[in-house]
């Protein structure tokens, strides 16, 4: 039997330096900021969509290339993207059958006899490569949605607010000095 405590690793967890490259990944700068209106809050959820895409785009490079490589494909299960109705992926286990779909058979792999010793640290590493990416592409998701969301209402607002000047100035007479 294998050592499960070997150096030898076939799974590679992203480092810091892959995150770096991410359009505005360092930080969220941008959230915390007084927005003056509508177009401001379109821009930052773009900003978050974009981060978002690129994010789902890193893990399908980098974490679904190696998780779906020798010697996991040998395995009951695999790590695959599932897109959403919402308009986002999220990594998710299957079976190569398609069958059924969960985390659960990530645990009834590492629990399984038949799974090779070697592999459990590695499966262990994807695992929470896995929920870190999935927590990360939501929270990206819902920011830009949110902001979104608050663009419209910030349109709505100038509509209102522009209506009412704009009621205001009709009301006053040509050549005639606005105060009562």
């Amino acid at each position: 039997m294998s050592d499960p405590n070997r150096d030898t690793r076939y799974f590679r967890p992203l480092e810091q330096t892959a995150f770096m490259k991410l359009g505005q990944a360092a930080s969220l700068k941008g959230l915390l900021k007084p927005f003056k209106g509508k177009r401001p809050l379109e821009d930052w959820a773009s900003q978050c969509f974009a981060m978002r895409d690129e994010l789902i785009a890193l893990a399908q490079r980098q974490v679904l290339a190696q998780a779906n490589g020798h010697p996991f494909h040998l395995l009951t299960v695999e790590l695959a993207q599932q897109t959403t109705g919402a308009g986002t992926a999220f990594l998710r286990w299957r079976k190569h059958d398609r069958s059924a779909m969960g985390v659960a058979l990530w645990k009834e792999l590492i629990a399984s006899k038949s799974t090779p010793a070697n592999l459990l640290a590695d499966l262990h590493a994807i695992e929470l490569q896995r929920i870190v990416l999935n927590m990360q592409i939501s929270v990206l998701h819902t920011l830009g949605r949110q902001a979104a969301e608050c663009a419209a209402k910030a349109a709505e607002a100038e509509d209102a607010y522009l209506r009412r000047m704009a009621e205001m100035a009709s009301r006053r007479a040509p050549g005639k000095d606005a105060s009562p």
